[in-house]
């Protein structure tokens, strides 16, 4: 557990494992990471009352190779905002703390989704989606405007597609699907009881799923494929947008995968209506 986004998270850890020594160090960093990360170990050392070779001790403790390995990770988790565990939201917080606690927040965890994305997966359902002759997204709630968000972008995929947004007609769409329709999904629990109600249907009725989930669950134990996104959520004072930006930009990987996909003729039929939807915007 080296990678970058997880030195801070080390450097906890150790300020309850490690040796009374090494604990000074890794506080003084966490006190003041952006300091230390233009710190020497000389100057580190000294702010932190040990001596050099304690310093080196933690660093290769939590993984690292030297001194300038651990400040190369720092420096790098540093440049995509703080990780989760350090920008949870309090009562006390001003709005210059919100505002950075809260993009922080964003910025790490869709970058850490982006990392943990299972390319296969993607890669698979790209090739269900464009295969198929109907797209239908399901959805509910927050889930339920990515369902929106990606019918609206219906051109992009070249094939009807659609985004019911009623449980009633989410079900009837099951019911009436065939072998070359695709239903995407999206529930972030994976265990939205509608959603894996019109899941099964579908697949009753021979047509592929592509779940788009949070983490295992039924949902993505039912479907054809599951594309996990894991966004660390901190839910207990607001409600965060990161499961949805993620999915989002998912959404946009698929369509634009799809879109690419079908030759330069249907790219240049998307150029096309682009130029005259500027001009009927009156662009």
């Amino acid at each position: 557990m080296t990678a970058s986004d997880h030195v801070l998270q080390l450097l906890t850890e150790a300020t309850r494992t490690s040796r009374p020594s090494e604990r000074r160090v890794a506080q003084v960093v966490l006190d003041n990471p952006e300091r230390a990360s233009g710190m020497s170990m000389a100057a580190l050392a000294s702010e932190s009352g040990v001596s050099e070779p304690t310093v080196m001790r933690l660093c290769t403790g939590m993984g690292y190779a030297g001194f300038q390995a651990f400040k190369l990770a720092l420096t790098r988790a540093l440049a995509i905002g703080r990780p989760v565990t350090y920008s949870a939201i309090e009562s006390g917080d001003d709005g210059r703390a919100l505002i950075t606690k809260i993009f922080d927040h964003t910025l790490t965890a869709l970058d850490r989704t982006r990392r943990n994305l299972d390319v296969d997966a993607v890669n698979s359902a790209v090739a269900i989606m464009s295969s198929s002759a109907e797209t239908v997204f399901v959805g509910l709630g927050a889930s339920g405007i990515l369902a929106q968000d990606a019918a609206q972008k219906a051109a992009l995929l070249g094939m009807p597609c659609s985004a019911p947004p009623d449980t009633h007609q989410q079900f009837m769409a099951a019911s009436m699907a065939t072998e070359s329709t695709v239903f995407v999904a999206i529930s972030h629990t994976g265990r939205t009881s509608s959603i894996l109600t019109v899941a099964r249907q579908a697949r009753k009725n021979r047509a592929k799923v592509v779940a788009i989930v949070g983490g295992p669950s039924p949902l993505a134990a039912l479907a054809d494929v599951a594309i996990v996104l894991d966004t660390p959520e901190d839910t207990d004072i607001h409600t965060p947008t990161i499961s949805r930006l993620a999915g989002l930009v998912l959404i946009d990987v698929l369509v634009t995968s799809i879109a690419l996909g079908r030759g330069p003729r249907h790219l240049d039929r998307l150029r096309q209506m682009k130029e005259s939807l500027a001009e009927f915007r009156g662009g």
